[in-house]
């Protein structure tokens, strides 16, 4: 098999190119890597394995209609100008992807395999050839409470996201940086004496100040949040917020759909996705055994208990960032009544969110391993 990499230098293909070093994924391979690039055509390959050619054109439909597999990481606007004509081409390779374009296209399917791998197995069975990762939030949300779906216990979901700056891009984090940077100089001018009337002053000041960078977020983040990611679509929404319920249905394969709903805010973290969560069980179950079911219904989420000490240094994106892991935490039965959880998870939306899906897809394509655990 030839397996070609597109968009391997930005953030998400950054990622994923560090995830399959670390397991090994190019030694062990069983298949020939071709990398391509969309700028640097020519200059050397990454240096995964000895005597790789030079970059390819990504824009030469000739040479990616000889891949096996094309797996790429650069975007919905590559996505759009190159997946549609290999397919009127008459191309029948396997197409894995992580931009968001062709999620909700008929052919497609969403692919978290801990949660979806009966889906993906039906659909190679019956000739499936394009695959994409899911929405950050929503493959962390499924994963996270992949023990009350298996339980078929999920009547509805209400998520409240708190979107770290990296879901916006790399220069999304500079901005936020740059704006700490900003608001550090202001308060460290403001003497110690002066007292937190006057530091509240100049940090507010500060971050209305035509100065301030807000070129990437259109507002001020740092020392801020903005409840308002991308676009808005019908009923109030935005879109990240539609994404919730249609993906997370098509990623179960569910024939009665669940309904998730809620309101995505960016904050000024630098890395991870935080989700506070609201779920409607379809009855009432002790939570003991709630607690069981969430502990380990895959080999990455955890139950963290529910006190200040654990939830401080578990449950955070500073505690959180750079694994694979999906705490779940402040796990309790809420006021509104015994079939009503409240609960808080994190993740690394550029792990699990991202990168490690489309890993994992190709390692299935490429039956390196069963991939159950």
């Amino acid at each position: 098999m030839k397996v070609g990499f597109i968009g391997w230098r930005g953030m998400v293909g950054s990622v994923l190119m560090d995830r399959m070093a670390s397991e090994k994924d190019f030694t062990q391979r069983t298949y020939d890597p071709v990398f391509f690039s969309t700028s640097q055509v020519g200059q050397p390959s990454p240096a995964v394995i000895r005597n790789l050619p030079p970059l390819a054109d990504a824009r030469d439909l000739d040479a990616l209609a000889e891949m096996d597999v094309i797996v790429t990481c650069q975007g919905g606007a590559y996505t759009e100008e190159t997946y549609f004509p290999l397919r009127a081409a008459g191309w029948d390779g396997y197409w894995i992807d992580a931009a968001s374009r062709l999620r909700m296209e008929d052919d497609a399917v969403i692919v978290l395999d801990p949660v979806n791998r009966h889906v993906i197995d039906k659909a190679l069975e019956d000739g499936g050839r394009t695959f994409v990762g899911a929405n950050c939030t929503v493959s962390l949300l499924l994963m996270a409470i992949q023990g009350l779906l298996d339980e078929d216990l999920v009547e509805w979901v209400s998520s409240m996201t708190y979107q770290a700056a990296s879901g916006g891009g790399a220069r999304h984090m500079r901005e936020l940086v740059d704006g700490m940077a900003v608001l550090g100089a202001a308060g460290t001018a403001v003497e110690p004496a002066a007292g937190a009337l006057e530091l509240d002053r100049v940090v507010t000041e500060t971050l209305r100040s035509d100065a301030f960078p807000t070129q990437q977020f259109l507002t001020p983040l740092a020392a801020s949040l903005i409840p308002w990611i991308d676009r808005q679509v019908e009923n109030g929404q935005t879109r990240e917020e539609w994404k919730a319920m249609a993906e997370a249905n098509k990623i179960l394969g569910l024939d009665a759909p669940i309904p998730f709903d809620g309101i995505c805010v960016r904050v000024g973290a630098m890395r991870c996705h935080s989700q506070a969560l609201t779920i409607k069980l379809k009855r009432d179950v002790p939570l003991e055994e709630l607690e069981h079911m969430l502990n380990g219904a895959n080999s990455w989420v955890g139950m963290v208990l529910n006190s200040p000490e654990a939830t401080r240094q578990y449950l955070t994106p500073a505690g959180v960032s750079g694994t694979l892991d999906i705490p779940i935490g402040r796990v309790h039965k809420l006021a509104m009544g015994p079939m009503y959880l409240g609960a808080f998870t994190v993740g690394d939306q550029l792990l699990w969110g991202a990168a490690e899906p489309i890993r994992r897809m190709l390692r299935i394509l490429c039956q390196q391993e069963p991939m159950s655990g």
